[in-house]
Order: structure tokens, then C-alpha cells, then sequence
């Protein structure tokens, strides 16, 4: 294995930089291989173009009729571009995205053959629902499933080494109806966002008919050289480095963050940009992040369905680009102790379709008690389900962040700013429910803030970046959710807590109405008394400290750091109510789900312990006995001509790399003594405890004794490239 380390080193240093054809300016072929509203001008009939802008603005059910059109319309565009098969593209609880290709090509009596698409095969397919994540919905015999095109979000061509494949963006269902993916619930939170808004939003806007939620997410990923890749078993199968020792340089300098970005990355960083802007992911920013070896890609903000399927086709098309390079992206949460894990801060907004951001402070006493409305509704939604909200950015990758000083912590908590914080405090201490007032301008000035509230700023707060949920002037920062995760998780239950609250706020603010309260007191008071109900979970300091974990213990906040214990708000009673009643997940799906996340980390960490000992018992102790081995001929040759006493070095060393060598061999064989036990026990809750407690405790013992062994093993016997060879050399 060393010969692959040192090979790998040698090869870098002959490797030149992929220079990628980078052609015109991007606007001259963004989103060239996007089934486009311009496209569908061109290629569909008015009435029919009217009907699937009135299905995709308007969520009007589209007959087959016009699915026919579609279809083929769909399938003249395609081939005009030189596509010869077409898929169904969706998302599947692997947290990958999943496709099965068919080819337009249909033979007919004649001997000859037709390029065919129509409807049907446009709005459904049959795709195996049993060999997928079901929780059980499915058995193995039970294989049939459907996927469901989606039209909100639009085909795109995929381009493969010049293979083309027409994407059809859908969602995917079990035989029964259980939805299987990340989509489809994604899409329901959605629905109920915008039907709990409108009634609210209406307050302030009459004219308003729509209220979206907006994505920015910003991906932070890792790159290595492909040689190093393959040299390094653990990261190929578990995606991190379960070994190694920290580098005499690490981030410390804090000279990586913004700087000169290195040459063969920023070539492989225009290169997959060019193939995203084809497909019409609108990416801004690039960037070095805070570690060595790290870096960021940020797009434009879109509505959130969207940028969830704009998220997932760059993750594809960053790895598929990324071998032409030669190199490795990494997406785990964790993949290098000791420096900066990757996240995917999710910066979310709502929209409306007269043009108003309702998260961005206006100039207007009225406008300003919009922001406020939506401002501390949300607020008051994470207050009352930071269980909810911590269990949806859970995952075995994910619990090597959160908290590690690093990454937000895992005690939920909002940062809204100072300047806003004491906005709050005062409209809670001089808000007088029980007192009328005639209209909006008094009741502003009843609270003294008049001078303040009509010039809140965009940018009236400052960055937290140790806060899991913070605003950041226009949007806020759910900085928590991890770089391998599928946003749509995350964002299903955002949307739906927030909708939950603003149907409740509606109900409350109506309610104080019918007494004679005119609308504009009734919302005040009702923002008060959620901001007394919710102040608990602000916070603007330093969510890494000690002293934020013993605060937090005070307010009644939880520190929830482990997965299988996270995963447990899913299953509560107040959850099933909350996504049943509304839609969003039957009982069955929502238990399924439980247990599809549980056995993916029962899994993760399982093939983990599997990967630890392997590697410490087939590469790390023969290259310590090997080591060992020269220590000692070279005691015995000491010996032999006297030089007995210039020995004590060498004796000390030998007797050092025993005992290291001896407790990972012990606690590999305690380790996988308790795996044994673990994967005897039927209830997979008690699986996954296990796993946690017991099992993946071993890790951070055997890797210290590897990593200790790594600082004294002769430096040409070590298998492994190292962190200082990974994160520098490139």
C-alpha cells in the first residue's frame, strides 16, 4: 500500500492542469439544455403552453391530452439536440439521485423503426419501489412502484461523454401510494406554505395570489487527488479518513479562507460551472472555505423545489466532472479531523408574486409590521419544534460536525441580531394587549419605535456564524444541514412548521379581530405574546462555548448530539399530528421514514468498525511490525559490536509501538465482539443505540493509537498518504 501513496505523490507532481474549453460567454449558453419557457413557446400550441404555465404556476391538474403535446414536444426538442433516450430523474431515500434509461427508439411491423414519447410515458414509470429505502412499505416481492412527472421543474438534458439523455424531473411513489423520495413531501410542504400564508400575507397585500419559499444553499465540499483517493480505502468506503494524524499545518494561519484558489481546482471549478450553467443551475460564487483543501460553490437564489433539483444535479455533476480531472470531490460532513468539516447552509426566504421578499425590512410602519409578522412567526416555529428541526439535519455524517467547534452546535437556537433582538424586546415590554388603538402609525408610536422600525436596514444584523438558524438581513441561515445531505429534508420541515404557525397566527389574529380590535392591534398583540413565548431560543453569542451548552440546559433547550436519539422527534405524537393533519406524510410514511434513517446509520457506522479493523490489522500493524522489526536488527547489530548502551532509543521505541500495537488489536476485537451483539438485536432502535454508545466509541480509541503510530513508523513504510500529502499536495 505505501507504493500507492508514493506513486500517488509522484504522479501529482507530473500532472498538468485539465485546461477546460470554457467556449463563449456564459450567457450565450446558459441553460441551452433546459426544456425552457422559451423553448416550450417555440415548440407547443398557444392554448397548450397557457395550460402547462397555468399546471406550473397555479398547480392546475393537467389532462392527457395535453400531456400528449407535451410530450412530444419534449421529444422534438430533445432530438433536435441529438438525444436518443429519455428517463425519469428522481430522488430516492438513498440521498442519491436515481434514473433507468429508455430510448426513444421504437421498432415498428415494417422492419423499420420510429423515434416515440408520448403522455404516458412522459407522466409515468414503473422503477423497482422494493430495491430502494422503504421501511417496510415494500417487500421484496412487492416491487412495484411509480415515478410522477413533476412539472413545476423543468427537463433538462444531461451530457455524458456526448451521450444525451433527456431528464424528466419526478416524484416517486410506492404501489400504494406512499411516497419514497424527498420530492414529493417537499412539494406538499410547499402547497401548505402557500395556503397558510396568503390568508396573512393578505393583510398587508391584497393584490398578493402567491407566497413561495426561496433556496440558496451553498455548498462546501472538499477535493483530493483521485491517486490519493484510491490509496486511501477508508474515504473510498465510508467517504472520511477514519486514520490519521493532524498535520504540523493545518487551518491554523486561517490562509486558505479567500485565497489564491489552486490552479488545478479552479480549472475543474470551470469546468463543472460551463456543464451547470448548460443544464441552468445558476451558480454566483467560488471560493476557498476555511480548510485546506476546502472549497465553496453558491448559486442564486430560486424558488425552493427548484434549487433542491438544482442542488442534487450539481452534486452529480460535480463527481462525474471531477474524474476528467483526475481528482476526488468529497461531500461528507467530516472527511479530515482536525480541520473544518462541510456543511450546506440553507438560506430560505419567502416570496410573493407582487415582488415582496417577506423576510426584508421595508421603509413603511407597514411594511416593517409585515417583516415583523413573518420575522417572529418563524421565530416562534423553530421555538416550538427545534426537536422537529434538529431531527431533520441528523445522519451519521452529520454527527461528526455538529458541535465540534466548528459547525453550528447541535442546540437549536436563532440569531436575529442584535439591533433586531432589542426591536423584539421592546415591542414585548410596551405592547398593551388590552388597549385599542386606531391605527397602525399610533401603535407604532405607542411602542416608542417609530423612529426606529421604518429604517430597519437590510443588513441591520451581523453574521453568526456559530448559530445553527440565524437571520442574515433579508433570509435566514439554517447553517446546520450537512454537505451530503438532500436539502428537501430539511426544507419539508422548515416549511411546514412555519406554515403550521401561521395558520395558528391567522386563527389568533382573527380571533382578537371579532372582539372589535382593528387588524393591525390584533396582529401586535399576537406578535407579543409569541415573542414572550419564543425569546428563549435567541441567542447571539458564541454557540461553541461551554457556557451557550449550560444557558441553553437553563432555558429548557435540548443538546441532542447523537442521531438515533435526534430521530426520535420524528416519531412523536406532536409530529404525527402535525404532518398528518396537514398532509405532508401519512402515519405509515412518516414511521418509515423513522426507520429508513435509522438503518442508514446503523449501516454507515457498521461498515465503519468494518473499515476500522481491516485497515488496523491488515495495513497498520504489519507496517508498525515492519518498523519494529529494523528497530530490533538494528538493537541486535548494536549489540553485536558493543554498542549495547546507544541502544536505549530504539529499546524504547520497540517497547512503545508493542503496546500501541497491542490495544488496537484488543480494542479491535472488543469492537467487533459488541458489533456481533448489536446485529443479533431485532429492534432497530436498540441497533442504533448500540452502534452509538458502544460501538463507535472504539473509533476514537483505535485511531489514537493509529495516529500516535503514524508519528513514529518509519515514513517509507506507511501505507496511507497522509493529511499534510491530501490537503496540500496537489
Amino acid at each position: 500500500m505505501s507504493s500507492l501513496r508514493f506513486n500517488a505523490i509522484k504522479s501529482i507532481n507530473q500532472m498538468a492542469p485539465v485546461v477546460p474549453d470554457l467556449g463563449s460567454r456564459v450567457s450565450a449558453y446558459y441553460a441551452e439544455n433546459v426544456f425552457t419557457e422559451e423553448m416550450m413557446r417555440q415548440y407547443l400550441a398557444g392554448d397548450t403552453f397557457k395550460a402547462i404555465k397555468n399546471a406550473i404556476t397555479n398547480g392546475t391538474k393537467l389532462d392527457r391530452k395535453i400531456a400528449d403535446e407535451v410530450a412530444n414536444a419534449m421529444k422534438a426538442w430533445a432530438i433536435s439536440k441529438g438525444v436518443s433516450h429519455y428517463t425519469h430523474w428522481f430522488q430516492p431515500l438513498t440521498g442519491a439521485t436515481a434514473e433507468k434509461h429508455d430510448a426513444f427508439f421504437k421498432p415498428i411491423a415494417t422492419g423499420k423503426g420510429v423515434e416515440a414519447f408520448d403522455g404516458d410515458a412522459l407522466i409515468q414509470q414503473e422503477p423497482d419501489a422494493s430495491s430502494f429505502p422503504n421501511g417496510g412499505i415494500r417487500s421484496t416481492f412487492e416491487a412495484r412502484g411509480y415515478t410522477a412527472w413533476d412539472p413545476t421543474s423543468p427537463a433538462f438534458i444531461m451530457e455524458v461523454n456526448n451521450v444525451k439523455t433527456l431528464c424528466v424531473p419526478t416524484i416517486f411513489v410506492a404501489y400504494s401510494g406512499e411516497a419514497l423520495d424527498y420530492k414529493a413531501p417537499l412539494l406538499k410542504s410547499l402547497h401548505f406554505l402557500e395556503t397558510a400564508a396568503l390568508p396573512v400575507i393578505n393583510y398587508f397585500d391584497k393584490a398578493a395570489t402567491r407566497v413561495f419559499a426561496t433556496l440558496g444553499w451553498e455548498q462546501e465540499y472538499f477535493v483530493i487527488d483521485e491517486d490519493m483517493y484510491h490509496a486511501r480505502p477508508d474515504i473510498m468506503l465510508t467517504g472520511r479518513t477514519l486514520f490519521g494524524h493532524s498535520p504540523a499545518k493545518g487551518q491554523q494561519l486561517e490562509d486558505h479562507y479567500f485565497g489564491a484558489i489552486p490552479q488545478r481546482v479552479l480549472s475543474y471549478m470551470a469546468d463543472f460551472e460551463k456543464e451547470c450553467f448548460r443544464v441552468g443551475i445558476p451558480l454566483k460564487t467560488r471560493h476557498n472555505e476555511v480548510a485546506p483543501g476546502q472549497f465553496e460553490a453558491a448559486p442564486v437564489f430560486e424558488e425552493v423545489n427548484i434549487a433542491v433539483d438544482h442542488n442534487q444535479l450539481l452534486m452529480d455533476v460535480m463527481e462525474r466532472v471531477a474524474r476528467k480531472h483526475r481528482l476526488k470531490v468529497l461531500f461528507h460532513e467530516k472527511p479530515f479531523a482536525g480541520v473544518n468539516g462541510s456543511g450546506k447552509h440553507n438560506n430560505w426566504s419567502l416570496g410573493t408574486d407582487t415582488g415582496s421578499n417577506l423576510l426584508s425590512p421595508g421603509k413603511t410602519p407597514k411594511t416593517n409590521l409585515q417583516f415583523l409578522t413573518f420575522f417572529v412567526n418563524t421565530i416562534k416555529a423553530v421555538h416550538d419544534n427545534a426537536d422537529l428541526l434538529r431531527a431533520s439535519i441528523a445522519s451519521a455524517n452529520n454527527d461528526h460536525r455538529l458541535g465540534a467547534n466548528e459547525a453550528p452546535p447541535a442546540i437549536i437556537s436563532v440569531f436575529a441580531g442584535t439591533y433586531l433582538s432589542e426591536v423584539l424586546r421592546e415591542i414585548e415590554a410596551r405592547v398593551d394587549e388590552n388597549k385599542k388603538v386606531a391605527d397602525s402609525d399610533k401603535v407604532m408610536l405607542k411602542m416608542d419605535i417609530h423612529n426606529k422600525i421604518p429604517d430597519l436596514l437590510m443588513d441591520n444584523t451581523d453574521r453568526n456564524r456559530t448559530s445553527p438558524f440565524a437571520f442574515t438581513g433579508n433570509k435566514f441561515e439554517f447553517r446546520a444541514v450537512g454537505s451530503s445531505a438532500n436539502c428537501a429534508n430539511a426544507m419539508t420541515v422548515l416549511n411546514t412548521i412555519v406554515a403550521k404557525q401561521l395558520v395558528e397566527f391567522h386563527k389568533d389574529v382573527e380571533a382578537i379581530a371579532e372582539k372589535g380590535e382593528r387588524k393591525d392591534g390584533a396582529i401586535l398583540t399576537v406578535l407579543r405574546r409569541y415573542i414572550a413565548a419564543s425569546k428563549n431560543i435567541l441567542f447571539e453569542g458564541d454557540n461553541y462555548s461551554e457556557e451557550w451548552a449550560k444557558e441553553a440546559e437553563k432555558r429548557g433547550l435540548k443538546n441532542i448530539k447523537t442521531t438515533p436519539k435526534a430521530l426520535d422527534a420524528y416519531i412523536s405524537e406532536k409530529s404525527e399530528k402535525l404532518f398528518v393533519e396537514n398532509g405532508i406524510f401519512s402515519k405509515i410514511e412518516l414511521h418509515a421514514r423513522h426507520e429508513i434513517m435509522l438503518e442508514d446509520y446503523v449501516k454507515k457506522v457498521q461498515i465503519e468498525a468494518r473499515v476500522i479493523e481491516d485497515i488496523a490489522l491488515n495495513q497498520i500493524l504489519p507496517a508498525a511490525i515492519a518498523y519494529q522489526s529494523n528497530l530490533i536488527n538494528n538493537v541486535v547489530g548494536l549489540n553485536s559490536i558493543g554498542m549495547e548502551s546507544h541502544s536505549g532509543a530504539q529499546r524504547e521505541l520497540i517497547q512503545t509501538l508493542s503496546e500501541r500495537m497491542a490495544k488496537i488489536k484488543s480494542n479491535c476485537e472488543e469492537m467487533n465482539e459488541a458489533r456481533k451483539k448489536a446485529n443479533k438485536l431485532d429492534n432497530l432502535h436498540e441497533k442504533a443505540i448500540m452502534y452509538c454508545d458502544t460501538i463507535k466509541p472504539y473509533f476514537d480509541v483505535i485511531r489514537y493509537e493509529v495516529d500516535k503510530l503514524e508519528a513514529i513508523v518509519d515514513d517509507s513504510l506507511w501505507p496511507l498518504p497522509k493529511y499534510r500529502e491530501m490537503l496540500f499536495v496537489r
